[in-house]
Formats: structure tokens, C-alpha cells, sequence
């Protein structure tokens, strides 16, 4: 296998920069660029252990003075020789060490992810522990950290191994009684097959009903801000973010398109779009805002509804509490510093949940947030132990294997051969042994590893 190299920090100037080899050539390349301070080979030292030295290049100049990581396999992370390179960060010492290293024989640059790939392939992770290590990367906030460094730890590889195990064993079952009919009686091994099927897809909903927590808790909750306009809803936008974001003004229809931002709101993460204010309106501009606003709050997890108590119901407003979504949407009477115009017994006929602030002045968001809580957070991310599925791929792979089995007890149900029953219990088994790589295909491995970014 070749030996790779890539920079394995963000680009940018910084303390430390790091560079990041390995394959069989890692510890040899390096030391041919690396002097230890004491004279010292690399080749000769002791492996998980740092060394102080300098990089220099084919006029023996000092390129940089650097500390190198010796790793020699298999406990790295990758299963290979690894050797890390930490240099003074900023782009010409990383450049100008990975172009030295480029120009040995027998190492080429690393292709994105191709370091936890290599760690796939040789064994040390499985695939869904792989791509957690991506999600570990991308975590917005606490709980996203959590349930990534879970996934890393591989409580979530356990459960679907123990599934892939059970369809294995009933698989196993089934092919002695092909071979074997006279050991066993059909009606008590489909008796037996149906049993096991409906504890094996009893398994599988549970992580499904989870799947709804994990990837809000992955992806965050895709949130909509409508109302008319000049209620508020960008001011409610700037005071969930602590910033101003949005234009506030007191002339109707200042936003006339989508402003979209992602925020952390008490450990849930929003992806929140502003809209233009829902009105008629024959300027052209702000016919597409406003189109753009009605899709919006169609496809939104969450509806966040401004009204502006200070002013009597209009027109829009009615039109828009008649129309949210009820399962999904908070009402939020902003403006509440101002004198109230508009009575309860005027909004509670809409049942909707309902949340008094003042957005200006960033009141009453702390009420919103616990709000929020309560609607999404039917589960706790405490718990070690709990495998959330947040991964879009595994949620669609354990629905496919679900409606596998389904076909199987509906075949059994039907009295269709057992041999043929087996047909759907193995697609069932593949789409489970997917999630950990068991049963994959090269492309899907290249698909996956792609989002990674290059060093990592």
C-alpha cells in the first residue's frame, strides 16, 4: 500500500501546523528530511514517542524547527507507520515541508478521508464509526459531540452487529431445514422464523423512534420565522444570535428575501430562516421574498409565528394563524414592552403554544428556548449508552431492512416457500451489515469518505 501525506490542520496562519504520514515508507521518508537534535536517525527511535528537531531541505537549510510524532503500527490510527510532523502553523513551513516529502519516492498526497479510511479497511473502525468521526468534526453543539464520540466509541455499531448477528443465526436455521426437512417440521420453524422476525424488527423500531432526536440533534431543527411584516420577526432573528444580522427598520418589507443563519440555542441546534414579510404586495421583489416565505414555512420542522401585541390582529395575521401547521409551530406575541392590544380569548381558540418576549430587547428568549426543549427533546443525550441513529444513511438502511422483513412475515403469512422467505431475510441482513461496512460496495466507500476533508 502507498504511503500518503496531506496537512492534516486548517490552513491559515496559527501555533502549530501538523502533517500527517503514513503507510510502510512513513518513518523512512521522514527521516530523511527530519535532524534530531541529537543526531539521532528517526528509523532507530522508540515508537509513541515526540522528537525535537529541525526540517531541512536538499541545501541542508533549516526549513523549521518541529516536533515529529513516531507511531509505528498497528496500534495507530490507521493500523500503518504514522508519523506527525508539528511545525510552526501558517501556509509556507506546511507547504514548503509537504512539498519536500511529496518529492520522495513511493508517497503520494492523500485523498480526502483516506487516513480513516485506511483505518476502516485495515480493521480498526467499523464504517459507522468512521463516519462519526466526520460528524465529531461537525458538531454544533454539546449534545452532538455526545452522541458523535458515542457512535466513535461504538454504541451504535453494538446494537447493529447484535441485529446482523440475530438475522445471521436465523438465516443459519433456516438453510438446515432446506437441507435438512425431515429434521424439523415446516409449521413449527415458521412458527419459530416469525417469532424471531418480529423481535428482530422490534429492535429496529426502537432505533428508529430515536432516529428523530439524533438527527435533530446531527442536523438541527430546520426553523422558519414568519409573520407580516415589521412584527418583529428580524429582530427576533438578532436576538437569538446575539447579533445584528438582520436589517431592523420601521418601514414594512425591509427583508425581501431569506436570510438564513444556524445557531445553538441551548444545546439544540436551529438552521433558522428569516422571511420576507407575508403580505399582498404587487412590488415584483417582494413577490418572490414573499413566495420564498410560504415554501419556507411549508418544509420548517418549526414555525416561529410573530404577532405584534401592540397592534390589533390584520388581515395577515389571521390568515397565517389559520394556516401554520399546529404540530409544529410556537406563537410568539412579540413586542410585549409595548402596551397589549390584542386579548387572549383572541389567540387561545388557536391552540397554539405560545411564548410572550420582546425581541428588541432580547426578553423572554430564555421562555422560547425551554419551549423548543419540550416540543423536540422527547429523549435524553445523557446516557452513554444510548445509540442514537443521526446519520441519514443509517436511518434509510435499518427503513429498507424493516420493510424487508415485513415482506418476510407477509411471504410466511402467505405460506410461500421457506427458501424464498430466506431471499428476504438476506436483504434484510445486507442492509444492516451496510451501516457497519459488512456489506458494502467500493463506490459507497468512495461516496462516503469524499465529505471528509483531505488530511483527515
Amino acid at each position: 500500500m502507498d504511503t500518503i501525506v496531506a496537512i492534516a490542520t486548517a490552513m491559515g496562519e496559527g501555533g502549530i501546523g501538523i502533517i500527517r504520514l503514513s503507510g510502510p515508507e512513513a518513518v523512512y521518508v521522514t527521516d530523511k528530511i527530519f535532524v534530531h537534535v541529537k543526531g539521532k536517525k528517526l528509523i532507530n527511535l522508540d515508537s509513541h514517542k515526540i522528537y525535537y528537531g529541525n526540517i531541512i531541505d536538499k541545501e541542508n537549510r533549516i526549513i523549521d524547527e518541529v516536533l515529529v510524532s513516531l507511531m509505528r503500527a498497528p496500534l495507530t490510527y490507521t493500523k500503518e507507520d504514522v508519523v506527525e510532523i508539528n511545525c510552526h502553523g501558517g501556509i509556507q513551513p506546511l507547504n514548503q515541508i509537504l512539498q519536500l516529502l511529496l518529492a520522495q519516492p513511493n508517497i503520494r498526497l492523500a485523498e480526502a478521508g483516506e487516513f480513516t479510511k485506511r483505518a476502516f479497511l485495515n480493521g480498526r473502525i467499523d464504517l459507522a464509526q468512521a463516519e462519526s468521526v466526520i460528524d465529531i468534526i461537525r458538531s454544533k453543539t454539546d449534545s452532538a459531540l455526545r452522541v458523535s464520540m458515542g457512535q466513535l466509541q461504538g454504541i451504535l455499531s453494538k446494537k447493529v452487529n447484535e441485529l446482523y448477528d440475530n438475522l445471521l443465526e436465523l438465516q443459519a436455521e433456516i438453510s438446515l431445514n432446506i437441507d435438512y426437512p425431515e429434521y424439523d417440521e415446516y409449521e413449527s420453524s415458521k412458527s419459530n422464523v416469525q417469532e424471531k422476525l418480529k423481535n428482530i424488527s422490534k429492535k429496529i423500531d426502537l432505533l428508529l423512534h430515536n432516529s428523530k432526536l439524533g438527527r435533530i440533534v446531527r442536523e438541527g431543527i430546520k426553523t422558519a420565522i414568519v409573520g407580516r411584516p415589521n412584527v418583529g420577526k428580524s429582530s427576533l432573528l438578532n436576538a437569538l444570535l446575539g447579533e445584528d444580522r438582520a436589517i431592523v427598520t420601521d418601514i414594512p418589507g425591509t427583508t425581501r428575501d431569506t436570510v438564513e443563519e444556524s445557531l445553538n440555542l441551548g444545546g439544540i441546534p436551529l438552521h433558522v430562516v428569516d422571511t420576507a414579510g407575508i403580505r399582498d404586495s404587487n412590488n415584483i421583489v417582494e413577490k418572490i421574498g414573499i413566495e420564498r416565505s410560504r415554501k419556507a414555512l411549508i418544509s420548517a420542522d418549526l414555525v416561529l409565528l410573530v404577532i405584534d401585541v401592540s397592534h390589533n390582529l390584520t388581515v395577515e395575521d389571521l390568515e397565517l394563524l389559520n394556516n401554520v401547521p399546529n404540530d409544529r409551530t410556537i406563537l410568539i406575541l412579540n413586542k410585549n414592552d409595548l402596551q397589549k392590544v390584542i386579548t387572549e380569548e383572541e389567540i387561545k381558540k388557536y391552540k397554539l403554544p405560545i411564548v410572550e418576549l420582546s425581541a428588541l430587547k432580547g426578553v423572554g428568549i430564555k421562555g422560547l428556548e425551554e419551549l423548543v426543549k419540550k416540543m423536540f427533546m422527547t429523549g435524553k443525550i445523557e446516557s452513554n449508552n444510548t445509540a442514537l441513529v443521526s446519520n441519514v444513511r443509517h436511518i434509510d438502511l435499518l427503513k429498507k431492512a424493516c420493510q424487508d422483513i415485513e415482506q418476510a412475515l407477509t411471504a410466511l403469512h402467505d405460506n410461500m416457500p421457506i427458501d424464498l422467505v430466506n431471499i428476504d431475510i438476506q436483504n434484510a441482513r445486507e442492509n444492516i451489515g451496510s451501516i457497519t461496512g459488512k456489506t458494502v460496495h467500493e463506490e459507497l466507500l468512495d461516496f462516503i469518505f469524499a465529505e471528509f476533508c483531505v488530511g483527515k
